[in-house]
C-alpha cells in the first residue's frame, strides 16, 4: 500500500508541523478515496504565519521594492507554475475533481498569464503620482503615494485551488504585501504545493499557508488584529460573517461571493450556438462556479426547439474519471454536495420543472466511489422556485420563458446575485444596450466564462464587492496617501494662517 502524502503548514518559508499535530484527510472526489493528508491549522499556526508575515512586511527590502524588481519577482512566480505545471495538474485533479482537459488548457495557463500580466502591470502603476502645483492661496507640491496594506489574509474555495491562489496572491505580491492564505480544508495539495514552490523566489515570510477550516483557521485571520486586510472567495452565507469579523477591526475587506447567472436567448440567436454555449456556461467544472450561467432565460418562440437542441447536446456530454482527457464532466467536490445538488434537483421537480435530461446520480466505471451527477436541465422553471433563487452549484440549468425583452431584464435581475450574466443574439448593437441594463459585474454576449486576465472580475449586490483580475486588482491591495509640501518659506505670506493669526502681516 502506497503511503500517503502530508503536506504541512509553510511558514517563513518552511515546511510547519501545525501546533495541534493535527492532519485530516483530502478525498479524490472522482472516487472516494483518500489521497493524501493535510495539516489542520490553528488560531496558534495563524498568530506564528502573521508574525513571521509582519516580519517580512517590516523589511524595507520587500516592502519598497522598485516596480521593475517587483516586475521580475512575478514573472519568476510565473515560470515557477510552468516548470511544475505537471505536478500542479495532477495535485488540482486529484483534490479537486478538475478535469485534465480544464487544468491544463485553462487554469495552469490563465494562473502564469495572470501573473505576467501583472508583472507588466506594475512597471506603470501609479505607485506615486504628482499633481500640478496650484499657486492659491500658495504655492504647494502634491504627491499622492499607493503603498502597500500590510499583511494580507488570503481565504480561497475549493472549486478552483490554483486560480483563486493566484487571483489573491497575484496582485497581493505586486502591490508589495505580505500573505497568509488559507486554501479551503476540503481542496489544500495544490495550493500548498505550490506556495512551498514560490519559496524558492520570495523571500521568507512574504507567503505563509495555514491550511485548516473555517471555524478555526477562518475566524482566527479574520478577527486578527495582525492582519490589515482579507480577501474572501466562497459563499454569500460564509462571506457575511466574514465581513462582520473584519468590522470588528476595521479590516479592508474585499468579498467574491455567489452568483445566480441569467443568459437571455434573444429570438434571432443561433440556437446551435445557444444550445452548446448555455450548457458549457452551466457545465463547466460541472456547474461548481460562481459565475455559472445557471439561469437560462429563453423567448416563447424558440423555447420549445431549443430545449430539444438542449437535451440532444447535453446528451452528448461525457462525466467520466477527471483524469481522463475524453470527460467533460467530472464529479461533485464531495459526498455531502453531492447530495446538496441532487437535492435542488428534487426540489425543482416538486415545485414544477420539469426534467428534459439528466436529473439523476452518475455512474462511472471504475470510479464507483465518486460523486457524480448527471447533467441535467430543468424546463418550465419560474423565477420564484428554488432551483431559481439559490445557487445550486452543480451541472444543472434552469430553463425560464418569457414573453417580451422587458420581461426577460426584469427576470434576469430579479435576484439577490450580480456577479454574470449573458445575452445571446445575433444583433451585436442590441446586445451592447442590454449589456447596460443587467446587474452584474460581468455580462457575455453570445458565449460565457470570457475571464481574461487583464479585465476586472466580481460582482454587484451580494455577490460581494472589489475587484480580481486585471491591473484594478493592485487597488484592492494599496493604501493611498496624499503628501502635501509647502514651498512658501516666510511665515507672513502663509496666506490660509492668517485665519487664526490675524495679525500676520501687520
Amino acid at each position: 500500500m502506497t503511503e500517503l502524502q502530508h503536506f504541512p503548514l509553510i511558514i517563513n518559508g518552511e515546511r510547519c508541523e501545525p501546533a495541534s499535530g493535527e492532519y485530516a484527510d483530502v478525498i479524490n472526489p472522482a472516487d472516494g478515496n483518500v489521497i493524501a493528508r493535510a495539516a489542520m491549522g490553528d488560531k496558534a499556526d495563524v498568530d506564528k504565519a502573521v508574525a513571521a508575515a509582519r516580519a517580512a512586511f517590516d523589511d524595507r527590502a520587500w516592502r519598497e521594492m522598485s516596480p521593475a524588481d517587483r516586475s521580475k519577482v512575478l514573472y519568476s512566480c510565473a515560470h515557477v507554475v510552468m516548470q511544475n505545471a505537471q505536478e500542479l495538474i495532477e495535485l488540482e485533479i486529484a483534490c479537486s475533481g478538475a478535469t485534465l482537459n480544464r487544468a491544463s488548457n485553462l487554469d495552469i495557463p490563465a494562473v502564469a498569464d495572470l501573473w505576467m500580466n501583472l508583472a507588466e502591470a506594475v512597471k506603470t502603476y501609479p505607485f506615486v503620482s504628482n499633481q500640478s502645483p496650484r499657486p492659491l492661496p500658495e504655492q504647494w507640491h502634491s504627491q499622492i503615494f499607493k503603498e502597500p496594506v500590510g499583511v494580507c489574509g488570503l481565504i480561497t474555495a475549493w472549486n478552483f485551488p490554483l486560480l483563486l491562489f493566484s487571483w489573491k496572491v497575484g496582485p497581493a505580491l505586486a502591490a508589495g504585501n505580505t500573505m497568509v492564505l488559507k486554501p479551503s480544508e476540503l481542496t489544500p495539495t495544490s495550493s500548498i504545493r505550490l506556495a512551498e514552490l514560490l519559496q524558492q523566489v520570495l523571500p521568507p515570510g512574504v507567503l505563509n499557508v495555514v491550511n485548516g477550516d473555517g471555524a478555526r483557521v477562518g475566524d482566527a485571520m479574520t478577527l486578527h488584529r495582525g492582519i490589515d486586510k482579507i480577501s474572501f472567495t466562497g459563499s454569500t452565507r460564509v462571506g457575511r460573517i466574514v465581513q462582520t469579523n473584519c468590522a470588528s477591526t476595521m479590516k479592508r475587506c474585499t468579498l467574491e461571493l455567489g452568483g445566480k447567472g441569467p443568459g437571455i436567448v434573444l429570438p434571432d440567436a443561433d440556437l446551435d450556438m445557444v444550445a452548446q454555449g448555455s450548457l458549457w456556461a452551466v457545465y463547466m467544472n460541472a456547474g461548481q462556479a460562481c459565475e455559472s450561467g445557471t439561469r437560462l432565460l429563453v423567448h416563447e418562440d424558440v423555447y420549445d426547439e431549443l430545449l430539444q437542441k438542449l437535451a440532444e447536446r447535453s446528451d452528448q456530454v461525457i462525466v467520466g474519471n477527471p483524469a481522463d482527457p475524453a470527460t467533460g464532466v467530472g464529479p461533485m467536490s464531495t459526498e455531502a454536495h453531492f447530495h446538496k445538488v441532487m437535492g435542488y434537483i428534487e426540489s425543482g421537480v416538486a415545485e414544477g420543472a420539469r426534467v428534459v435530461c439528466g436529473g439523476e446520480p452518475a455512474t462511472v466505471a471504475g470510479c464507483e466511489g465518486g460523486f457524480y451527477v448527471q447533467p441535467t436541465v430543468l424546463a418550465d422553471v419560474t423565477n420564484d422556485m428554488k432551483v431559481a433563487r439559490e445557487e445550486i452549484f452543480g451541472p444543472v440549468l434552469s430553463v425560464i420563458k418569457y414573453s417580451d425583452v422587458d420581461e426577460a431584464v426584469r427576470i434576469a435581475n430579479d435576484t439577490d446575485y450580480g456577479l454574470s450574466a449573458g445575452i445571446w443574439t445575433g444583433d451585436l448593437v442590441r446586445a451592447q444596450q442590454l449589456a447596460r441594463e443587467l446587474r452584474a459585474g460581468s455580462v457575455w454576449v453570445n458565449d460565457w466564462h470570457m475571464m481574461r486576465t487583464d479585465a476586472p472580475f466580481g460582482g454587484y449586490k451580494q455577490s460581494g464587492y472589489g475587484r480580481e483580475l486585471g491591473a484594478q486588482s493592485i487597488d484592492a491591495y494599496v493604501e493611498t496617501k496624499a503628501v502635501q509640501m509647502s514651498f512658501e518659506r516666510v511665515p507672513e505670506r502663509k496666506g490660509m494662517q492668517r485665519i487664526v493669526h490675524t495679525t500676520l502681516g501687520q
